[in-house]
């Protein structure tokens, strides 16, 4: 009986708990690029809100690396938060943005192997056992927290291993994404074209790439984009809020990481001036497959109150996350960028057309050259050698 009721002991089923949490405004409320009228839709937006994968800290896991902890209590939240955001692009590569979630109900097999990639197992490709290990390439102990930088760093180098989902995984360097160097990176060349890869054609304006660039990309290998920031110096500045703000309003928004020192969160959204945010900061007992290969869901969503913050507490170390399916996406996100971002006098982040003349030569990432699979492989941390470390991200002028 205790072990039923530690299953489901952070678990609150009753929505009318915390329907009255929102305020009643006539404001619209904005989730991962999808806006409900609050006044309205209480339902559908909680309802919107659940359907998110949550993930948080977990203990009775096997112990990382063998000898290391067997929970990530304490240090793991920021891990939690690049699970989140990598899940929710999953989501809508695999199911779409507006497949939702209902407790109990049989979902598609698609949805189980998904939940399956993030298990706290080694041998799972998104585990807290492979992002732990794979943070000691980028200089972090196994049980040491982890910036939202590291994450998406680390994200970039675990999507390698996983051919299930093949995601380009492009991880902005100096406050800058380059049209160019993702086109490289996510245009896969048709069957039969040279083995040693050439390099795409110049690429026209963002405005007419989708007319320019067509017949040179017969195929696009889904983009996960994460931009890593640094809003401010102690704290963010205030003028880079509705720039943050209109980046939720995307359709290929997949939110952002951030919080406070040593304290991440997912955040999915805003009202107003606060953010909407999941936060990993509970501590559930690990789950595994049931001996139909199943996993029981019921931990891995957030039926309580979703919490938000007030956008001028957050710390301004962030990362926002997109996610382009196609290029006709990728494009469209240029576009939205061009309208909304970088009208602003003190730009959040630049986009360029062009590979940056000073900067050291794009080399789309590849699977290192082992016989292991990835689990083996970053088992021993000896071979993470194998990856160039990334510099950090630059503090923009505020």
């Amino acid at each position: 009986m205790e072990s039923v009721l530690s299953k489901y002991e952070n678990q609150i089923t009753i929505f009318t708990d915390y329907l009255e949490e929102f305020p009643d405004t006539d404001e619209l409320v904005w989730i991962l690029g999808k806006q409900h009228l609050l006044k309205m839709e209480k339902a559908k937006l909680l309802s919107d809100i659940s359907a998110r994968l949550w993930f948080t800290y977990r203990k009775k896991f096997s112990p990382i690396g063998g000898t290391g902890p067997s929970s990530d209590a304490g240090w793991g939240c920021m891990l939690r938060c690049g699970q989140m955001m990598l899940a929710q692009a999953l989501i809508c590569r695999h199911l779409g943005r507006d497949w939702n979630w209902q407790k109990q109900k049989e979902q598609p097999k698609e949805y189980q192997r998904i939940l399956q990639c993030f298990l706290d197992r080694k041998d799972c490709c998104y585990s807290i056992h492979q992002m732990a290990q794979m943070g000691v390439g980028e200089g972090k102990s196994i049980g040491e927290w982890f910036g939202p930088n590291t994450v998406a760093q680390v994200l970039k180098k675990l999507a390698l291993f996983d051919e299930w989902n093949s995601l380009a995984v492009y991880v902005s360097m100096d406050n800058t994404v380059v049209i160019e160097d993702i086109k490289k990176m996510c245009c896969v060349p048709p069957l039969g074209a040279n083995a040693a890869g050439e390099n795409p054609p110049d690429f026209v304006t963002a405005s007419n790439q989708s007319q320019g660039i067509s017949a040179f990309c017969p195929a696009w290998k889904p983009l996960l984009l994460i931009v890593p920031l640094r809003l401010g110096i102690n704290q963010i500045n205030p003028v880079y809020v509705d720039a943050f703000k209109e980046c939720f309003k995307m359709p290929q928004s997949l939110g952002a990481l951030g919080g406070k020192p040593n304290n991440a969160y997912y955040f999915i959204g805003f009202l107003g001036n606060e953010l909407i945010f999941l936060d990993p900061h509970t501590t559930q007992t690990f789950v595994d497959t049931e001996e139909n290969g199943t996993v029981d869901d019921q931990t891995f969503h957030c039926l309580q109150s979703p919490q938000r913050m007030n956008i001028l507490n957050l710390d301004p170390s962030v990362a926002l996350g997109f996610f382009c399916k196609e290029e006709k996406d990728f494009d469209s996100w240029c576009s939205l960028v061009q309208k909304e971002i970088l009208k602003e006098n003190l730009r959040m982040f630049e986009l360029v057309q062009k590979h940056p003349s000073h900067w050291p030569p794009f080399v789309p990432p590849t699977k290192p050259e082992v016989t292991t699979t990835g689990a083996e492989f970053i088992d021993s941390t000896e071979q993470l050698e194998d990856f160039d470390l990334e510099e950090d991200f630059e503090i923009l002028s505020v």
